[in-house]
């Protein structure tokens, strides 16, 4: 994708960072050659494939040949206009995320836009170039929110033999965080209640990964909590690509979120909470410089079933003061519940992200 640019728009190039979210597949339309080629531009260096369309037209035709997650679009455009494309596109995948580029003359258009179902809308010339990175965000946010919500229906499909004897009041508000689109503490809390009965039961293994975002509060305080936000769905993303497909991830409050591991040693348990650990302080959020550790990161404690763990609430407690002993040898790292007399660590020095 080359072209010439206007000089505001190397500026704006130059000030863009790279938050390094996960690879989507992205159709952008827009009948202005520089627009479209510009957002393609800063897109495909975040490392997403990228789709160009020169009106909206164009754009329904190339959605219909191939898949795409997320559709950029102006508004006024030849032959299809984006209300008339956002429509069609729609109809065809109503979990497509749709976000509007506009001129300022067009905000009722945008607003009639996001009651037909777009995610968001931003406005052009972008003085930010930063708002095309932060949309994309939030349209992976609710991406990873639909996939659990799918997660869900599959697994409680299995557990009742037909999906028309699901019962929809599980998939109310009260299932899912509102914030990262995770399961919510409440939903957590039953499934760790069976869990820990089927374990008990069938002589299963069951293990917990309690985690901790660190310095959150410092963040928030810094940043302001709008940014925290931001930091809380971008982290919901990366762990829920680290967490395999058994497992079930939950915000359980605040900066606290836990793994319930099913069949899984304490062995395996921590080498997941090591994969995830190092997924999130590799991962370059934005302002992560500016944190205590240089970094994002998470203090995670692990525990698993035995036979001097009588409840599933004793099993939450140990991953609990896991996770406080990490916090307490200097974050950043992985603690494995031993018993009342001992806990063993299992990562990192603070800063030796490589050796977590």
């Amino acid at each position: 994708m080359r072209g010439r640019r206007g000089q505001k728009s190397a500026t704006l190039r130059e000030q863009h960072c790279h938050y390094g979210a996960s690879i989507v597949n992205i159709l952008i339309a827009d009948d202005d050659v520089a627009t479209r080629e510009l957002v393609g531009e800063i897109l495909a260096g975040d490392g997403h494939e990228i789709t160009l369309a020169e009106d909206g037209e164009d754009a329904l035709e190339k959605f219909k040949r191939s898949w795409h997650d997320i559709v950029f679009s102006d508004i006024l455009m030849p032959k299809m206009n984006g209300i008339e494309l956002l429509a069609a596109v729609k109809e065809i995948s109503s979990n497509t995320q749709f976000v509007i580029m506009t001129g300022h003359a067009s905000v009722d258009s945008s607003i009639q836009a996001l009651k037909m179902g777009a995610l968001d809308y931003i406005f052009k010339p972008f003085e930010d170039l930063n708002i095309i990175t932060e949309a994309v965000n939030r349209a992976e946010a609710n991406l990873s929110g639909i996939r659990q919500k799918q997660a869900l229906y599959d697994t409680l499909s299995r557990q009742n033999g037909v999906l028309d004897t699901l019962n929809i009041k599980f998939l109310d508000l009260a299932t899912l965080d509102g914030l990262t689109g995770l399961f919510s503490r409440r939903f957590a809390e039953g499934l760790l209640d069976e869990e820990f009965d089927r374990a008990t039961n069938h002589t299963c293994e069951l293990s917990v990964l309690f985690m901790d975002l660190d310095h959150f509060k410092f963040f928030n305080d810094t940043h302001g909590h709008q940014a925290g936000d931001e930091i809380l769905h971008i982290l919901a993303q990366i762990m829920t690509e680290a967490v395999r497909e058994s497992d079930t991830l939950a915000r359980w409050g605040g900066e606290e979120f836990i793994v319930i591991c099913p069949d899984t040693n304490q062995e395996d348990a921590c080498m997941l909470a090591e994969r995830i650990g190092k997924s999130v302080a590799g991962h370059q959020f934005p302002n992560a410089a500016q944190q205590p550790l240089g970094i994002v990161s998470l203090s995670i404690g692990v525990a698993s079933r035995s036979n001097r763990t009588d409840s599933p609430e004793k099993l939450l407690l140990h991953a609990d003061e896991a996770m406080y002993c990490a916090k307490n040898n200097g974050r950043n790292r992985v603690v494995l519940y031993g018993g009342s007399e001992q806990v063993n660590h299992v990562a990192a020095p603070r800063r030796a992200i490589e050796k977590y």
